[in-house]
């Protein structure tokens, strides 16, 4: 499992100091999947740079630590200092954007045998990939196409292939529906859940989309203004979300999925109107497994 113990991120800009992340303690259990919700700005994408070892100028970590629980591929423990060398083995990222992930200018076949850590032999990580990506719903001549001859929702398809082929332990998924229809963005949803399932690891899903983490989630935290403001078992943050924030993304949940469970969860967590609040930083257990942060509303 991962521990992060008083994690504060920063960024320098100037001479002025901006806290995207600030005090964040939490353990992410192992073999789930760990929805991260909350709009832009309140620090999830930041978090899971961190967790993933993205670490570069002006953001940095000003406080506190991670503490993976993973064992990279040569056994060893990661660490923050060796992370970067687990990318894609042990830990591995499915970005926003397929587009500008793959190389828009070598054909896909050459994007698995380029891959950190392949098989020296081209011919058998070939075989492989064009097996592995059968299974994953995409046609065995996709591995000939270059990034922009394939639909957007076949190269999320082939992003998460190249990031699943090693199984790793972590994967974190930032957005990975955006910008897709609502059919595709259920497939594509499925499919993060199948792997999961199959594969016993752990995926941390970052969206604003409280109508994602209703689907594919076990777990799920919200945050707001860098911090976390409420944490528990997926079923129970929607059934009798504890924090008013929680409250006002429930209530706005988007229209993916049925539309009338979409009005069961809105009707059950009521309008909140636009507010602002002030956070504590000490997460309290209001039942088994749920956590929620002090607060104060105020109207903006």
């Amino acid at each position: 499992m991962i521990r992060l113990n008083d994690l504060k991120i920063s960024y320098r800009i100037g001479s002025r100091t901006i806290d995207a992340v600030d005090g964040v303690t939490l353990t992410i259990p192992d073999n789930c999947v760990v929805g991260i919700a909350g709009e832009s700005g309140s620090g999830k994408s930041t978090l899971m740079k961190a967790i993933y070892g993205d670490i570069q100028s002006p953001m940095y970590i000003s406080r506190g630590s991670i503490d993976y629980g993973l064992k990279g591929v040569d056994g060893k423990p990661v660490t923050a200092g060796n992370v970067r060398k687990e990318w894609f083995k042990s830990i591995s990222y499915v970005p926003q954007s397929s587009m500008n992930s793959l190389n828009p200018v070598i054909k896909i076949r050459e994007q698995f045998i380029d891959f950190p850590g392949t098989d020296s032999n081209k011919k058998r990580v070939l075989e492989k990939a064009r097996a592995y990506i059968g299974k994953l719903g995409l046609p065995p001549e996709a591995m000939d196409s270059y990034p922009h001859q394939l639909s957007g929702g076949m190269r999320q398809r082939m992003m998460i292939a190249l990031a699943t082929f090693f199984q790793p332990e972590l994967i974190i998924a930032d957005e990975p529906t955006t910008a897709l229809d609502v059919v595709v963005q259920k497939d594509i949803l499925m499919l993060l859940m199948e792997l999961q399932e199959e594969m016993g690891n752990t995926i941390l899903v970052v969206s604003h989309d409280m109508g994602v983490h209703y689907q594919v989630t076990h777990k799920m935290l919200i945050m707001y203004a860098g911090r976390v403001v409420e944490y528990g078992d997926t079923d129970s943050v929607f059934a009798d979300p504890q924090h008013p924030y929680t409250r006002m993304l429930i209530d706005s949940l988007p229209t993916i999925g049925d539309d009338s469970m979409r009005g069961v969860l809105a009707s059950q967590a009521g309008a909140s109107g636009d507010r602002a609040y002030r956070v504590e930083p000490n997460l309290i257990e209001v039942k088994p497994g749920h956590f929620v942060a002090q607060s104060e509303g105020a109207s903006v």
